[in-house]
């Protein structure tokens, strides 16, 4: 074997268990495996989990914060403003440049998988040029799948539709859309109808921005739901930020929801953003601008937690930390059970997982041997303190590592051991 860890803690609750690795994938989960290992990790009781996976992020544009300038009023619009701005003033180098310092950040704090949105709305397609570059020199350490995002709509930008068919020639592997950025709503129900029926020809997935808006008639996610059962593509196809469903009536809701049932809708929530961008026109009461996760959660839908941004024209904060996500999201749905707060977890790991279809995936005999060891003693924990990862592995491999954190309570719960002592200046 080439791994070994012995003495980790599984998400499900189960401890004392060791995870034997070879030839890149798992060979044997249980406890007191007896065998020799070229490397062998004493997990000491801690977690031990399958990687973080991002499924919604924009890659072109992160770290590009204040370049060519700031976004002053902090909203979603002058954020797509000033996008527009920097596209045709970057350059191909530039995108792969701040991409691969982003890859390395996530990897470091324990993200395997990572779905990024790249805009096609640009004639010299310079961010998918960019991005799939990107993808190809992070693709032993990291998954990367793209999305043709037609940012200024496919039917409002004038050759976003051609740009869009060259994209998916070039290897894009997910058919995106913006239908509530549409000139008008038959247009926006049009764009979904188009867009669908390109991926069902081709056989991909699809992920739309749908209803990034506090518009409670603004329901695109209906004919996407629609349009996902007419074409027979239950499972296939996801809405990114639903957030207008967060100001519809109840009356409505109650039959929507069965209709994304219907259609096996994935869901991906972007909790940090869209409680920083929605709700910028209300004074008070002020809406939470996150989606309905607990009533689509009940329903049984597949949602996965989104990072969308990281310090971009749309979000000057952020570092790749999955678990701040799921804290957010945590926090805006009130999902305060330990049950839903072990959901969290999933939210980001194995929900989203199953949202980008990613192969061999997980802690069982026969996945890939990708790992990230995590500083606490379960999912909540991890969670809560935003736990450090110990270790991030990949194929069988430790490919990064960060020293233990003191944090104001130790692993057991117990105070840290700290002796003031200790840190008291010493006599010159």
């Amino acid at each position: 074997m080439d791994l070994l860890i012995k003495n980790a803690t599984l998400p499900d609750g189960q401890t004392g268990m060791d995870i034997a690795c070879g030839k890149g994938v798992i060979v044997a989960v249980e406890r007191g495996i007896d065998a020799e290992a070229k490397k062998v990790i004493d997990a000491a009781g801690q977690l031990i989990s399958p990687p973080f996976v991002d499924p919604h992020f924009h890659m072109d544009a992160t770290l590009s914060l204040g370049n060519p300038r700031m976004n002053t009023s902090g909203t979603l619009l002058e954020g797509i403003a000033l996008w527009g701005e920097l596209k045709p003033v970057q350059s191909i180098d530039e995108i792969v440049a701040r991409a691969l310092r982003y890859c390395d950040l996530a990897v470091s704090m324990g993200i395997g998988a990572i779905r990024s949105h790249v805009d096609i709305c640009d004639d010299a397609l310079t961010g998918v040029q960019a991005l799939l570059e990107v993808r190809n020199q992070v693709s032993h350490y990291l998954d990367l799948q793209l999305v043709a995002f037609p940012q200024d709509g496919i039917f409002r930008d004038p050759t976003a539709m051609q740009n869009l068919t060259r994209a998916l020639d070039m290897g894009v592997d997910v058919v995106g859309g913006i239908p509530h950025f549409e000139r008008t709503m038959q247009d926006g129900a049009d764009s979904v109808k188009t867009l669908c029926e390109i991926a069902a020809d081709r056989g991909l997935m699809v992920d739309m921005h749908c209803d990034e808006s506090d518009d409670p008639l603004s329901r695109h996610v209906e004919t996407l739901a629609y349009e996902t059962t007419r074409l027979d593509m239950q499972g296939r196809v996801a809405g990114s930020h639903l957030t207008s469903m967060h100001s519809m009536d109840n009356y409505y809701v109650s039959k929507l929801i069965p209709l994304m049932v219907e259609a096996e809708l994935r869901v991906i929530p972007n909790p940090l953003i869209n409680i920083m961008l929605q709700a910028r026109h209300d004074n008070y009461p002020k809406r939470r601008g996150q989606t309905r996760v607990p009533e689509l959660k009940a329903a049984g839908l597949t949602i996965g937690f989104g990072s969308d941004c990281v310090m971009d024209p749309w979000y000057s904060l952020g570092k790749a930390d999955m678990l701040d996500v799921a804290h957010m999201g945590l926090h805006v749905g009130q999902l305060s059970s330990r049950a839903d707060m072990m959901w969290c977890f999933d939210a980001v790991t194995k929900n989203s997982a199953k949202i980008m279809g990613l192969d061999g995936y997980g802690l069982e005999v026969g996945c890939k041997a990708n790992m990230v060891l995590l500083q606490a003693k379960d999912p909540i924990e991890a969670i809560r303190l935003r736990a450090t990862r110990l270790k991030v592995i990949r194929a069988g491999k430790v490919i990064c590592q960060t020293p233990p954190t003191l944090s104001a309570l130790s692993i057991d719960g117990r105070p840290a051991q700290v002796n003031p002592a200790d840190y008291a200046p010493k006599p010159e």
